[in-house]
């Protein structure tokens, strides 16, 4: 949810969100036609649960979700800061440009992990503590 500030999402196929209420938190949704529908009018946008019986959702509105950014959603954003994803015995490492020097992220086990917090540190976040799976993606 760290990177919530710093980017916009337009949703689109294949997006991965979470919806931050307590009974669904751990859910993990993708955006598909088949399944999850993205549906605009009047310039609103919603999701559409089809089929689902998952807490009998029917709808939530876009901006009650929080976007999981994916490896190469992430890595776009990072654009010509980025030098190199690095795989270690402990897991990931993505190395970025930054003030006078070059920064390493943590090691994380999720390379996705390892691109948000490069992607926090570029967009001017502030000592970066170790991320948890996907909690500080969106």
């Amino acid at each position: 949810m760290r990177l919530a500030p710093y980017v916009s999402w337009t949703p689109a196929n294949g997006d991965m969100f979470f919806i931050p209420r307590p009974e669904i938190v751990d859910s993990v949704f993708t955006v598909s036609d088949m399944v999850v529908e993205l549906v605009v009018s009047g310039g609103e946008s919603r999701f559409h649960f089809n089929g689902t019986v998952e807490w009998a959702l029917d709808s939530v509105e876009s901006d009650q979700v929080v976007w999981l950014p994916r490896e190469d959603q992430l890595r776009e954003m990072l654009g010509e800061y980025f030098l190199s994803l690095d795989s270690s015995a402990g897991g990931f490492v993505v190395t970025v440009t930054g003030p006078g020097k070059a920064y390493h992220t943590e090691i994380t086990l999720d390379a996705a992990d390892a691109y948000a917090q490069a992607a926090l540190y570029v967009f001017g976040a502030s000592r970066l503590p170790t991320l948890r799976s996907g909690a500080d993606r969106a």
